[in-house]
């Protein structure tokens, strides 16, 4: 017993030291993870708030530019058979690259090599011609947009796209909702001038170039101009609510301040991309294709612009229509282009614009 004594006599400075030793540390970690929250959802949304290129650098994401190292000059070293590259000059004098892909029944035409040649087969031809308008991150050489080409030449239809100012290897230029919308405006007055009437012309927008191509359309219906149809592919209604509903902002959305530090900045800096204003000016078809399974663009969303567009343009399934792809087709946000059923859905929708038009 007196042993046991002499035992825990000796061990209680260590005892002591150790009670002593784990509270400061505990009071450290509490002191740190106090800092680091205060930074987290302090310190960096006030940053934010006020920070405009903080906020064009979130939205857009043209510093993220992958493929690393494409050479846009040469497509077919991404397995683009039968594309050219080119430039062109927007209204505000900001180069833009653009790729024109030729469909499937003229890959193998050996006339058709210079850059006359394929705005030549743009003059003449009946076939249908989507210009495509591609979302933030990337550049027109990314997988999943080469594959929804490919998809287009398959069913042999003409394709165009083209990086906005600061993407791919188009030029450098001050990045903003009006630019962007300006570069692309610019680039479908150029298509359908060279067109002029002769076959439909169909834009395509994903992600953000929905509501890219939404405010494009909204400006040229203003000049009597609609292309033969519209595509929207993982679309939202309006910045606001993306930011509110997306997947990364929900730690922060308990900030009782969030709308204010978050949300508004963006709204305030015209960086607002309102597709369910812009598209009741829009006359031409419309197709929604929505996976149900989006993480990035959620699913309710692509609902909300739907309904918004409904409102407007009354029930009518010839003018809006919406897909609505079931989760187990594990799609997501950037996959739609592997929907078994698409090819069908555009072919129809195609169809139905030819039976109501003449080219």
């Amino acid at each position: 017993m007196q042993t046991t004594y002499l035992l825990l006599a000796a061990m209680l400075p260590f005892i002591i030291f150790d009670i002593w030793y784990t509270g400061i540390y505990i009071f450290w970690m509490i002191k740190v993870s106090i800092i680091i929250y205060l930074i987290i959802f302090g310190l960096l949304p006030i940053i934010f708030h006020y920070s405009y290129t903080i906020q064009k650098k979130i939205l857009f994401l043209n510093s993220v530019q992958w493929p690393l190292n494409v050479d846009f000059s040469k497509p077919e070293s991404v397995g683009m058979r039968g594309t050219r590259n080119f430039y062109l000059k927007t209204d505000q004098q900001v180069k833009i690259g653009l790729w024109q892909i030729l469909p499937q029944s003229l890959l193998n035409d050996s006339t058709i090599v210079t850059d006359d040649d394929y705005e030549a087969v743009l003059k003449n031809t009946k076939q249908p011609i989507f210009l495509y308008m591609h979302g933030n991150s990337g550049n027109r050489a990314s997988n999943h947009r080469l594959e929804l080409y490919k998809l287009f030449q398959n069913l042999d239809y003409h394709v165009v796209c083209f990086d906005y100012r600061g993407y791919g290897d188009s030029e450098e230029a001050e990045l903003s909702e009006i630019g962007v919308v300006n570069d692309s405006k610019s680039v479908l007055e150029w298509l359908l001038k060279i067109v002029n009437g002769t076959a439909p012309v169909f834009v395509w927008g994903h992600s953000l170039g929905t509501g890219v191509s939404v405010h494009v359309l909204a400006l040229l219906a203003t000049e009597k101009i609609q292309p033969a149809g519209l595509f929207l592919e993982s679309p939202f209604n309006n910045i606001a609510d993306e930011l509110s509903e997306h997947p990364l902002a929900q730690i922060f959305k308990h900030l009782p301040w969030f709308h204010w530090l978050i949300v508004e900045p963006f709204y305030n800096n015209y960086l607002r991309f309102e597709s369910d204003k812009h598209i009741k000016k829009i006359e031409c078809p419309i197709m929604i294709l929505h996976a149900k399974d989006d993480n990035i663009v959620p699913f309710a969303l692509g609902e909300k612009l739907f309904e918004a567009a409904i409102n407007y343009h009354g029930n009518n399934t010839n003018q809006i229509q919406m897909t609505r792809i079931d989760a187990s087709h594990g799609l997501g946000h950037k996959y739609i282009c592997r929907y078994k059923d698409l090819p069908n859905i555009i072919k129809l929708f195609v169809y139905e614009v030819y039976k109501n038009q003449t080219y």
